[in-house]
């Protein structure tokens, strides 16, 4: 098998030039469309809501699919809308996307396109979702419509195999206190001192978790505005556990933290909610398709050092539904969602014969 180089920076280029944060991805997705119908793969639709879609290209009998690779299609919000399109030098590709994860995505399409060239095609089939930038909507669709034991996705991991995965939890705190005008403080309680004074206690605890927490304060909004003290402050903290940490715990002691905190701080009105939450798991080494995977990577002389991917991803949502799911992927995790969000060709070519080769394992 020869991975066509050519075509697969073309599509590569034309991906990351089609903006398509999450909830607009209706161009790069008809763009796709398109490009899968042209080099004959049996692609087909599937409605994630009324104008939005997933790609599904899987052989004719569905139920015969022993794994499935899966890429989202939509990325975040663009840091500059005037620049966000691909930029070439050497060996790298930068741009708004290219790592998290149409590399990945256009890498999957060119083994599939060799795939589809072939005498008889594998019990494997590709989805190419939307959302996961925002709800996993995609890959939830992906869910209620077909079933599959096994999955690729391809989010960065430098190549590295993630046969573990963070589980997640999406956290929003609440403090209430006392409106004032703004030239006399002392009248009221300023929600957000409140919000500063719990926020510290909350990342104290996280640094000193045993269970190696990572947390994240994404947002940090006080209300009302204006020439006032506010008596309302909201904050969301995303926090990333480890495969085998026990988040109804991470719960219970959060839980008892603000609680013990709002009793100690005078005026203090304080409350959690979790919002999204995602278990972690690890994938044994013995499972079978583990050593077909394993079995690829010598062939290809990849070193074989399996991590944790200590990210959210549409992993989790498949784990939830049943699913057993490796994060592969060309790319460097900590470049997402950045400025200098890049990914460099030569393993993006890689990422393609790794997915070909693996299929065909089958």
């Amino acid at each position: 098998m020869k991975i066509n180089e050519k075509r697969l920076k073309n599509l590569l280029l034309e991906l990351v030039d089609i903006y398509s944060p999450s909830g607009k991805e209706e161009e790069i997705v008809e763009f796709t469309e398109k490009y899968l119908k042209k080099h004959d793969l049996p692609v087909r639709r599937q409605e994630v809501d009324e104008n939005r879609y997933n790609l599904i290209v899987f052989p004719h009998h569905k139920d015969e699919v022993e794994l499935c690779f899966v890429g989202h299609l939509d990325t975040v919000t663009a840091h500059d809308l005037e620049d966000f399109g691909p930029h070439e030098k050497n060996d790298t590709i930068s741009g708004l996307g290219t790592t998290d994860m149409k590399a990945g995505c256009a890498a999957m399409i060119e083994a599939f396109i060799n795939l589809a060239g072939k005498k008889e095609w594998p019990p494997v089939g590709l989805a190419l979702v939307v959302g996961e930038e925002e709800d996993s909507s995609g890959a939830k669709a992906l869910m209620e419509g077909y079933s599959f034991p096994w999955a690729v996705i391809g989010e960065p991991t430098s190549l590295v195999p993630c046969l573990g995965h963070y589980g997640y939890l999406e956290v929003m705190l609440r403090t209430e206190g006392k409106k004032a005008h703004s030239s006399m403080p002392e009248l009221g309680h300023n929600a957000i001192e409140y919000m500063l004074n719990l926020l510290l206690h909350i990342t104290e605890y996280a640094s000193a978790a045993p269970q190696g927490l990572v947390y994240n304060i994404r947002e940090l909004s006080g209300f009302p505005g204006g020439f006032v003290v506010p008596d309302a402050c909201e904050a969301w903290l995303d926090l990333h556990l480890p495969p085998n940490a026990k988040i109804d715990i991470l719960k219970t002691e959060l839980e008892h933290l603000v609680k013990s905190t709002g009793d100690r701080i005078k005026g203090l009105s304080a409350r959690l909610k979790f919002e999204e939450t995602y278990a972690g798991y690890r994938i044994s080494e013995e499972r079978p398709l583990i050593g077909k995977l394993k079995e690829t990577f010598t062939k290809m002389s990849l070193p074989w050092q399996p991590q944790d991917f200590r990210s959210h991803s549409d992993g989790s949502a498949l784990w939830a539904a049943g699913v057993d799911p490796i994060v592969l992927g060309p790319g460097r995790l900590e470049a997402a969602h950045t400025p200098e969000e890049s990914v460099s060709f030569e393993q993006v070519v890689q990422a393609a014969r790794l997915y070909f080769n693996l299929a065909q394992s089958l």
